[in-house]
C-alpha cells in the first residue's frame, strides 16, 4: 500500500485541458494523418482523453477547424511596427511559406473558414497597417496583400507537390529523365539545358526572386510609376 501511494504521489500530474492544448493536438493529428483525420475523437485520443472531455472547451468539430485555421496564422511571424515595408513583406511572406510548407494541410483550409479568429484578424490588420504606414493608398495596400499571398500560396502548392525533393539537387535528374525532344519543344529544351542540366538548380531559390519582382512592381506604383487601379466593385 505504501509503495502504491508513493508511486501515485510521484506520477506526473496530467495537464488540464484548454482550447490551446486541444488545437495544438489537432495540428499534430493533421500533420501526421491529414486534415480529414481531424475529429473530436482523434484529437481526444491524441491527448489521451475521451472525446466528450473536449466539448467542455470546444463546441464541436467546426469550432475545432476554425481554431485550427486561426492556429496557422498564429505561427506566421509578423513585422514590427517600425519595419520598412519591403523587408516586412518579404519576411512575412517567407514565414508564411515556411509555415504552409511545414503544415501542407493548411493551404486549402485557412481561407475557407467563415469564422475569422483573433489571430487571423491580427495578422491581416498588421499587414495592412504596415503598408498603410509606408504611404500605400488603401486600394494599393489591398492589391499588394492579395498578390503577395496569391504568390506565396501558389508557390507552396507547387513546392509541396513536386515529383522530386525541392532542395536536394534532384531537379537535374528529374529534368534529364523527362527532357522533351528538342526539335518539337525547342524553348523548353533550351530552358532545361541552360538553367537546370549540369547546374545545381534548386527550385526553392525561385521564391525570393519571384517575390522581389512583385515588390519591385509595388514600389514603382507606390512612388507614382503607374496608377493604382481601384478595387473592383468598390
Amino acid at each position: 500500500m505504501r509503495k502504491f501511494t508513493r508511486e501515485l504521489l510521484t506520477m506526473p500530474a496530467r495537464q488540464p485541458l484548454n482550447p490551446a492544448r486541444i488545437i495544438t493536438a489537432a495540428a499534430a493529428v493533421a500533420d501526421r494523418s491529414g486534415l480529414a483525420a481531424v475529429s473530436m475523437r482523434s484529437v481526444g485520443k491524441e491527448l489521451g482523453v475521451e472525446a466528450m472531455s473536449l466539448y467542455h472547451h470546444i463546441p464541436g468539430k467546426e469550432a475545432l477547424l476554425d481554431g485550427l485555421a486561426d492556429w496557422v496564422f498564429a505561427q506566421v511571424e509578423l513585422p514590427g511596427p517600425d519595419d520598412p515595408w519591403r523587408e516586412a513583406m518579404a519576411s512575412r511572406a517567407g514565414s508564411a511559406r515556411a509555415v504552409l510548407a511545414r503544415h501542407s494541410w493548411a493551404l486549402g483550409m485557412i481561407e475557407s473558414r467563415s469564422a475569422a479568429g483573433p489571430q487571423l484578424l491580427r495578422h491581416h490588420d498588421t499587414v495592412l497597417g504596415t503598408l498603410l504606414a509606408a504611404g500605400f493608398p488603401m486600394a494599393l495596400a489591398v492589391h499588394a496583400f492579395s498578390v503577395i499571398d496569391a504568390y506565396v500560396y501558389g508557390f507552396v502548392l507547387t513546392e509541396v507537390n513536386l515529383p522530386f525533393e525541392p532542395t536536394d539537387g534532384a531537379a537535374e535528374a528529374f529534368a534529364a529523365e523527362m527532357a522533351p525532344p528538342p526539335d518539337e519543344y525547342p524553348h523548353l529544351s533550351r530552358m532545361l539545358t541552360e538553367l537546370v542540366l549540369g547546374r545545381e538548380y534548386v527550385f526553392a531559390d525561385e521564391f525570393g526572386y519571384g517575390l522581389e519582382l512583385i515588390l519591385d512592381g509595388l514600389e514603382r506604383r507606390l512612388h507614382g510609376g503607374s496608377p493604382s487601379p481601384p478595387i473592383v466593385g468598390a
